[in-house]
């Protein structure tokens, strides 16, 4: 990874501070996009302790204000002249209520802040990629996408209102299914481009995605869950191994290929959430 640049959001905690980890640690010059920068500056110290040469940078970000990802990938583009992978690590569960823009809040955070950033960045990742050493574009999805029931799919008017169940797990199910018809469509409008596309189950990992979560389930969960270090690996995998340069566009589970569901798989539905997408990132008067 000696002279590449990653970007890393939601890279203050968890599978995400492993993976800013893990690629310093490799030579890449990495950012940690993340809404707290305190918390920020304390995971790049904790890195440092690890690989005091690390080349870390911080970026303001918080995937919950459309206004605030703009302004985010302004500031990258402002500093940087390449972009070799994007990972798009951050995201939440558990909780219930709405984004700046008024989008339910898994939804929002999960993808469609993501969605806007990617847009914004995607140039500079065609630009930054060749044919022999594409750049890379890792979406930490979930195996929730699968738990959407599939006669049910997506509620699109639910996704303009506040969480409605109690737990927000079925919108956390919801927002990883977006993450995986994301990648999907992604991949296949950069064919022929030096970019590839990958989504991804990390696991179910006990880490801080899961702060919400009321005590004392929050803790009964996390012991049946496997640790962040086990959790990044699929990324990382992603991220760096040549092994994935010919698989655009596929969901990863344990480092290896893996059937996304039959709702994940469908063309209609994923062009139906990139056009509601666009729409919903435009600029508003």
């Amino acid at each position: 990874m000696q002279g590449k640049v990653v970007l890393v959001t939601g890279a203050n905690t968890g599978i995400g501070e492993v993976t800013a980890r893990e690629l310093a640690g490799a030579g890449a010059k990495v950012w940690l996009a993340c809404r707290n920068e305190g918390r920020a500056r304390e995971a790049m110290a904790r890195i440092r302790d690890v690989h005091p040469d690390a080349d870390l940078h911080f970026l303001a970000l918080d995937l919950g204000d459309l206004g605030s990802v703009r302004i985010a990938a302004d500031a990258f583009l402002e500093s940087e002249e390449r972009l070799d992978v994007l990972i798009n690590n951050a995201g939440l569960a558990g909780q219930r209520g709405q984004t700046a823009q008024g989008f339910e809040i898994a939804f929002g955070v999960n993808h469609l802040g993501h969605f806007l950033f990617t847009e914004q960045l995607t140039p500079l990742l065609v630009k930054s990629g060749t044919d022999a050493d594409p750049s890379r574009i890792v979406i930490v999805a979930s195996r929730a996408h699968t738990r959407v029931p599939p006669k049910k799919g997506i509620d699109w008017e639910a996704l303009e209102k506040p969480t409605k169940t109690v737990s927000g797990f079925p919108e956390y199910s919801v927002s990883k299914l977006a993450n995986v018809l994301h990648a999907k469509a992604l991949a296949r409008r950069l064919e022929g481009k030096p970019v590839r596309v990958y989504s991804l189950h990390p696991g179910v990992v006990a880490s801080d995605v899961w702060r919400k979560v009321p005590w004392p389930f929050r803790s009964i969960m996390k012991l049946f869950m496997i640790t962040n270090e086990e959790g990044a690996q699929t990324t990382l995998h992603c991220a760096t191994s040549p092994s994935v340069i010919g698989e655009s566009g596929r969901y990863y589970d344990k480092s290896a290929p893996a059937e996304a569901t039959a709702l994940a798989r469908d063309e209609a539905l994923q062009e139906e959430l990139w056009r509601r997408s666009e729409q919903w990132i435009a600029p508003r008067s």
